[in-house]
């Protein structure tokens, strides 16, 4: 009897272990069930292709800020790193869209790296995804920002660089008026009105070449040209002015070399060039004009003996209405648009522009075109000479 009830109490025990050990085991799985969804949580349908679409960057961000998907882009940009959002400033905005529930909109100016002061500018756009989870689109607006505080530069400088003719020709017809019964005050102040006009017209004309220069089809029917013809335009329009001031002008051999292009832009770039260096030399010294042909490279080099450029200012002769001396600028009637004008025409031409200068020792700028291939000419197919026929008797 002892040992029936021995059976029954070890196998109610056995089942209750074994009932014991599924439990624990069903436990075991939740946890990990959980656990999994934590570290590897399920984002709605769509959303990694959506990610993937995207050319800007877009994050989701799970309850705990981590981020658990993202675009190539918030990579590139640097808005993520190791799983995590770079800036507080994003995260304050997650954090702000949890608690109300609202998506937010906001321009945002973030550091670019953890080095330097650098910074980039985004339009950033939270919301709501589902019940857990942010999602976070940001749109870079850095290129944006800068293009127009180079425009509002650009009119600011505008503005400021037609001031001074305008209110010069202003002066000059009121003194006319006055000096009206004083004939050789009429003439000097006539021969400064023009001079002025000119320079007015002079600067509002750059100012329309340069914006032309800057439009997508500023090189819309490129032509085969002759860089030496081009050189020698650019030269006879300075020998008059070149002439005056006892400065000899020496064109190197010919090179045969062609580039495509629009030939009226390259006298114009060629001959800004060579009228800043007469411009900048001294009386009685020499401007050298030079063309070299280098694998596959067209190089026109403009070589000075005048005052030269500061290493500090190397950087900046390209921009627009920048002069290096702005006295003797004024005095020659420069507009400062010169070189900016060069650098458009050669960049639209596909090349690029370099300047070499010494204080005291002149200035070298050399521009750097490619060269116009070869056409190539498919031979002519000839035709079968006719055979003749062989008279009666002769050996074929």
């Amino acid at each position: 009897m002892e040992s029936t009830w021995l059976v029954l109490l070890s196998l109610a025990l056995g089942l209750g272990v074994g009932a014991g050990f599924v439990l624990l085991l069903h436990v075991a799985e939740r946890h990990g069930r959980r656990a999994s969804e934590v570290v590897n949580p399920a984002v709605p349908d769509g959303i990694d292709q959506v990610l993937d679409a995207l050319e800007t960057a877009g994050v989701v961000l799970d309850p705990s800020n981590n981020v658990i998907k993202t675009s190539p882009g918030a990579l590139t940009l640097g808005l993520v790193w190791n799983q995590q959002l770079v800036h507080p400033e994003l995260l304050e905005l997650a954090r702000r869209v949890r608690q109300t529930g609202e998506p937010i909109s906001e321009d945002l100016v973030l550091s670019r790296g953890p080095f330097g002061d650098a910074s980039m500018r985004f339009r950033v756009r939270l919301a709501r995804l589902g019940t857990r989870y942010v999602l976070l689109l940001a749109e870079d607006r850095t290129e944006a920002f800068r293009l127009d505080e180079v425009r509002r530069d650009f009119v600011a400088n505008i503005s400021h660089e037609l001031k001074t003719p305008i209110a010069s020709v202003g002066l000059l017809a009121e003194a006319l008026d006055k000096a009206a019964d004083e004939p050789e005050q009429v003439r000097r102040f006539a021969n400064r009105l023009t001079t002025e006009s000119a320079r007015l017209g002079r600067l509002t004309q750059e100012i329309i070449e340069l914006s032309r220069l800057q439009a997508q089809d500023a090189l819309a029917e490129p032509e085969n040209l002759s860089v030496d013809d081009i050189v020698a335009a650019a030269v006879d329009q300075s020998r008059v002015v070149a002439e005056a001031e006892r400065i000899t002008i020496v064109i190197g051999k010919k090179s045969g070399a062609r580039v495509f292009g629009d030939e009226a832009l390259l006298t114009v770039a060629v001959h800004n060039l060579v009228a800043n260096a007469v411009n900048y030399s001294l009386e009685g010294s020499r401007v050298g004009v030079g063309v070299r042909l280098q694998k596959g490279i067209v190089e026109i080099t403009v070589t000075d003996q005048g005052v030269g450029i500061a290493e500090a200012d190397l950087d900046r002769v390209f921009e627009r209405f920048f002069r290096v001396d702005q006295a003797r600028s004024r005095h020659t009637g420069g507009t400062g648009l010169g070189l900016s004008i060069v650098k458009h025409v050669v960049q639209n031409h596909g090349g690029d522009i370099r300047v070499w200068s010494q204080p005291g020792s002149g200035s070298t700028f050399t521009i750097r075109l490619p060269e116009a291939a070869e056409p190539i000419i498919e031979p002519r197919p000839t035709k079968p000479r006719p055979v003749a026929r062989a008279a009666a008797g002769d050996t074929l």
